[in-house]
This record gives C-alpha cells, sequence and structure tokens, in this order.
C-alpha cells in the first residue's frame, strides 16, 4: 500500500509535526512493506515564515490552491490529511477520485472563537479561511478524531456521520520518562528551586482556553497561605496582562518562564517539577498531561472536554474555574506523600497504555478498512 501522508507548512505547527512524526514513525513500524511518502506546503519565496502582507498572500495562494493543486496529482492508495485546518483538501481529492482521510484534532475555534480573535492579524479573514478549511472534511472518506470528546463535537459541529468516524487517542513519545534521581536534583538546583518547595509546572500555548491566568491565582492563593511553592511556565511566555497580575501581587520570586524548550530539556523539566497544574478550558486531547505521568509528575487538570477520558483516574480532576479546588489539591499532594506517591504510581501505569505504535496501528486499520469498502 501506498500512503500519503499530507503535512502542514515546516514550522506551521509544532503540535502537528509531532503528530505527523510519530505517525510516520509508527506506520513503518506496524506496516513495514507499506511505502509512506510525505508532503507538505512550501515556505514563502523567501524560505522562511514572515509577517509581512506579500507573505501572508504567498501562505493562502500556497495552502489553498498550489499545494492542494499538487497533491491531487499524486498517486497513493490513501491520502491522510493530519490536520483539521487543511481538510479543505478532501475537496479536490474527492473531485480527482481519490481516497481522503482526515485528523480532526479538535474544534476549538468553532466552541471557543476567542481564540482566532485573540491571536490572529486579521481574524475575520482567519476564520473565514479556517471555516472553509474543516468544511472540506465532510468530503473525506473517513475521519479519525483524537478523542470521543472532538468526536462529538465533529457529529454536532459538521454534521458527519458517526459511522464514518473513528476515535483512535494520540501516544506519548518515549523519550518522556523517568530520570535519575541525580539528574533531577541538578536541574532543581540549577534553577534555584530547594527540596521542600512543591514545584508547579504548565506546558503548552498561552491561548485563552489553557487558562493560564487561573493557575497564576492558583500561586498567589498558595503564597497567601505560605506553602513553599514555585510555578515554571514552559512554551508560550506570559502575556502583557499575566506579567503585569504577576508583578502587581509580587509574584516575581514564585514564578519562573523557562521558554520553549527542547524535548530533551522539555524531559527534565517534568521530571523537577512536583505537579503538572494544566486547568484548561477546552482541550481535544491534552498530551501534556500523558508527557507528564510519563515522567512521573502529578496531575492536576480539568474535569471537563477531553482531558477525563486521557487522564482516566490517574489524576486530579477539578472544575477549571474552582481556584480554591485547585489550591486544596495541592495541598493534599503536599500534606500526604503517600496520596501523591500513589498518583505518581497510576500515572505512569496509566501513561503506558498510550503508545505511537498503538496509534498507527488503529490508523492502519482505518486505511485497511476503507479500501476493503472501496
Amino acid at each position: 500500500m501506498r500512503v500519503a501522508i499530507l503535512r502542514r507548512s515546516p514550522k506551521a505547527s509544532f503540535s502537528m509535526d509531532v503528530y505527523a512524526n510519530a505517525l510516520v514513525s509508527g506506520l513503518k513500524t506496524v506496516r513495514p512493506t507499506w511505502e509512506i511518502v510525505e508532503f507538505a506546503p512550501e515556505l514563502d519565496r523567501s524560505g522562511k515564515k514572515g509577517k509581512s502582507l506579500q507573505q501572508g498572500l504567498w501562505s493562502y495562494y500556497e495552502r489553498y490552491w498550489r499545494y492542494p493543486h499538487a497533491v491531487k496529482k499524486q498517486q497513493a492508495d490513501i491520502f491522510h490529511i493530519i490536520d483539521h485546518s487543511d481538510g479543505h483538501i478532501a475537496r479536490w481529492l474527492k473531485r480527482n477520485n481519490r481516497l481522503g482521510v482526515v485528523t480532526c484534532h479538535d474544534l476549538i475555534n468553532l466552541i471557543q472563537p476567542e481564540n482566532v480573535y485573540d491571536q490572529a492579524r486579521l481574524p475575520f479573514v482567519s476564520m473565514a479561511a479556517w471555516k472553509f478549511a474543516i468544511g472540506g472534511m465532510y468530503q473525506a472518506k473517513h475521519i479519525i478524531t483524537v478523542s470521543s470528546h472532538t468526536a462529538q463535537d465533529v457529529v454536532r459541529e459538521l454534521k458527519i456521520e458517526p459511522e464514518r468516524i473513528a476515535v483512535v487517542p494520540n501516544g506519548v513519545e518515549s523519550i518522556f520518562r523517568l530520570l535519575p534521581q541525580a539528574e533531577i536534583t541538578f536541574f532543581r538546583e540549577q534553577n534555584r528551586v530547594a527540596p521542600e518547595t512543591l514545584c508547579l509546572l504548565n506546558v503548552g500555548s498561552n491561548h485563552p482556553r489553557k487558562n493560564v491566568f487561573t493557575a497564576l491565582k492558583v500561586i498567589k492563593a498558595l503564597k497567601d497561605r505560605e506553602l513553599p511553592t514555585h510555578f515554571w511556565k514552559a512554551g508560550a511566555d506570559f502575556t502583557v496582562e499575566q506579567k503585569k497580575f504577576i508583578q502587581t501581587h509580587c509574584l516575581e520570586n514564585f514564578v519562573t518562564y523557562l521558554g520553549k524548550p527542547d524535548k530533551h530539556t522539555l524531559v527534565q523539566i517534568y521530571n523537577a517539577a512536583d505537579v503538572l497544574l494544566s486547568p484548561s478550558l477546552y482541550e481535544g486531547f491534552g498530551i501534556t498531561i500523558l508527557e507528564a505521568m510519563a515522567c512521573g509528575t502529578a496531575v492536576i487538570t480539568s474535569n471537563i472536554t477531553s482531558l477525563p477520558e486521557v487522564a482516566g483516574d490517574a489524576a486530579i480532576m477539578v472544575d477549571p474555574t474552582d481556584i480554591l479546588a485547585m489550591v486544596k489539591a495541592v495541598c493534599r499532594l503536599q500534606e500526604e506523600p503517600s496520596y501523591r506517591k500513589s498518583l505518581v504510581e497510576a500515572g505512569l501505569a496509566r501513561a503506558k497504555l498510550f503508545s505511537w505504535e498503538k496509534t498507527a496501528e488503529k490508523v492502519a486499520q482505518v486505511y485497511e478498512k476503507i479500501l476493503n469498502l472501496r
């Protein structure tokens, strides 16, 4: 079988690069006789991403015209669009009698449109283009969603029949693992976190749905209780408003931004932190909680959207708007070492249930199913 993996533009989305790389590697492992080929849009003519009007126009031309036009000329048994934001390509594939599969990671922009309006330079244009793209998913032969919650969103919002949807959870990369205690201790010492300090961590973007402001309010409440805590943020930096909150409440010595670490450093960060605090308002999957679990980090996360089905019984689940509940959860982890240990052990076991080989096997079965039906 020849499978074409249709990727996003190089460096357009870190999470989509992770998904595509892991899926390709997994498919090559579980179906070694298959031919896996990859295609991606070109960067703008300057060879890098940019924010000028000319580069923006080139990006739209490349993404919505030249790239789909080039893809339809390729030969493959299955064309897998790995990001729903490129769902419009399914229209081109169907018109040319190609079998298209789309992975839908979430429909956040429909559920919480403020994510677009807060981030995009031309939000109305961006939203219109995004809606056009995901509308193309209806023309795909099959849809893969990364969680049951996202599948429900697809059925409700896009009116796609449930029988055309397969739920295939993401995996967690094997690099996320327990590190020797000496390495963990050295990393904490480097970052001036005392052994008795409970270190909380948040990893990822700073979109409104990530609810980082609530995490900062939790840190303030813990400071007011004089609990020895510190908060690390990895990924996107704090916003101007969040930095102002930190300054206003004198949290500079309790909060550290660790930048955008590479994977090796991120594994160290997970291991060195005591608790992942992830109070997201919406997640299509929530890979960071599995990464934290695989590194032996206790997890406090939201009890809504896809997070309960990913975390299972291996995390503390709270209302993402309930600051007091999060404060109480942190205090319990600090005061009850045995409880924290049991949560860590449950997390390690939970993370082992998710591997990219398992993901690839289920995806391969989707390919085989639709080919057999044809």
